[in-house]
């Protein structure tokens, strides 16, 4: 008996999401069927191909091995089933990144393309969380604040967002120019997280100090911080293009100008499987291109 390409097919998206509901759920189908599909493809190699866990699974030799074999061939022909399609875009984009950079830049840079006929699917999330993801073929690209490190994806820079320390006016008038750490003292602090990584990160890298306070306010999303600081709760470090219309306007004041601002790099990634495909490449240039602007 040869094995079809429906079960080879499932085989590969249980081997690169690690279990098999992730497969079914990458693929459509019931768990069960799934489940059938993967005994019959075993039956028919003659060896089990995965070793189940409490949770998931993982690819014996004979399994890496499979996957080895079947999986250009495989994404080779999904993509030219795709290219034959007569829809511009013919598959649902998978695409993850921080929740703000996608609220305030990316969503709306790929919105003429969801007008032209993209489908596009946006999931929030840390990073590690969306390199799983993404890993798993879950996604299809992610944006991530960190560089990637693992193997088997490719990256590539996709912005440099600049940081800078802000307070509203009721705070910002009274603090002395340069504002200092220890006139930052008397100010309550705002921050993405409990460790405070971008407040500390900004001590350490403008003032070449140690940041030993612990934050005042603490919610894990830089668009409720910036409210909060517009609202008067204290200061806060957050990316220049988040607030840029708030220091336009004077709702926020840049609390201190230094030479070289803090930096952090966002790179795109993705997987080499999807990177030929038509609605694949056209979000990637569409992100690659409106970056340097954002």
């Amino acid at each position: 008996m040869k094995a079809s390409l429906d079960l080879l097919r499932s085989f590969l998206a249980v081997h690169r999401s690690g279990s098999v509901t992730g497969a079914a759920e990458l693929l459509g189908l019931a768990q069960p069927t799934v489940t059938a599909q993967l005994r019959a493809l075993e039956e028919i190699v003659g060896r089990p191909l995965f070793d189940r866990l409490p949770r998931g699974v993982v690819p014996t030799a004979a399994g890496d091995e499979l996957a080895r074999r079947v999986a250009e061939p495989l994404d080779r022909l999904a993509a030219v089933l795709a290219e034959d399609s007569g829809t511009p875009y013919p598959r649902t984009v998978f695409l993850g990144g921080p929740a703000e950079l996608l609220a305030e830049r990316v969503l709306p840079t790929l919105s003429g393309l969801v007008a032209e006929g993209l489908e596009l699917r946006a999931s929030a999330g840390l990073p590690e969380q969306l390199l799983d993801d993404l890993t798993a073929g879950r996604l299809d690209l992610a944006v991530s604040s960190v560089r990637p490190r693992r193997r088997g994806l490719a990256v590539e820079p996709l912005y440099d967002e600049e940081f800078t320390l802000v307070a509203a006016p009721v705070w910002a008038d009274r603090l002395p120019e340069p504002v200092t750490p220890q006139a930052l003292r008397e100010v309550p602090l705002v921050a993405y997280g409990e460790e405070a990584p971008i407040l500390r990160r900004y001590w350490r890298t403008v003032f070449d100090t140690r940041l030993t306070r612990t934050p005042s306010l603490v919610v894990a999303d830089l668009r409720a911080v910036r409210a909060a600081v517009r609202a008067g709760a204290g200061a806060t470090v957050l990316p220049t293009y988040l607030c840029r219309g708030e220091l336009a306007s004077g709702a926020l004041r840049e609390l201190l100008a230094p030479p070289v601002p803090p930096l952090n790099t966002l790179f795109l990634a993705g997987r080499p499987a999807t990177a030929g495909r038509r609605e694949v490449q056209a979000v990637r240039r569409a992100l690659l291109g409106a970056a340097g602007g954002w």
